[in-house]
């Protein structure tokens, strides 16, 4: 696409999160924290895809997030990519990765879990990234990614 054809502005130093699937684009806003932020937050969706059909874009001006912030966006979305930007110029691409642990990110789907009794911390160990399957550090049991609530 013709840089002055893009639907949404660019922008000058910052990150975009491209390849997110349509119907996960308000919650990676809402994992990030987004509507908190002081700088200029762009949230675009249902663009056409080839890789997916259609998908979300969000453009982050003044702000790169940490290895923490994106593996948590791996739960919902495990295929998005990060663009660094400086002044106007795409520097690094990231893949986000889904990481070996998830901590306080994902609720425990087993009622009986003492995460869902008492006032802590979640952790799950990822057992199977290809799959998707994750393990509760506490109760031990599994769950899909795909179908987890977070928290």
């Amino acid at each position: 696409m013709n840089k002055k054809e893009r639907l949404v502005a660019a922008i000058e130093n910052g990150t975009v999160i491209d390849h997110i699937p349509a119907d996960k684009t308000y919650l990676v806003v809402r994992l990030l924290g987004l509507e908190d932020l002081k700088t200029p937050v762009t949230v675009g969706n249902n663009f056409i895809s080839n890789k997916i059909g259609k998908k979300g874009i969000v453009k982050v001006s003044n702000k790169y997030f940490s290895n923490e912030e994106i593996s948590r966006l791996s739960v919902i979305a495990p295929k998005i990519v990060l663009n660094i930007i400086k002044e106007y110029e795409v520097v690094e691409k990231k893949t986000v990765e889904t990481p070996d642990e998830l901590r306080g990110i994902v609720k425990c789907n087993n009622p009986k879990c003492i995460t869902n009794n008492e006032p802590m911390e979640t952790v799950f160990h990822v057992v199977d990234k290809e799959r998707g399957i994750l393990k509760c550090h506490y109760c031990d049991k599994e769950q899909e990614m795909s179908k987890v609530e977070l928290c």
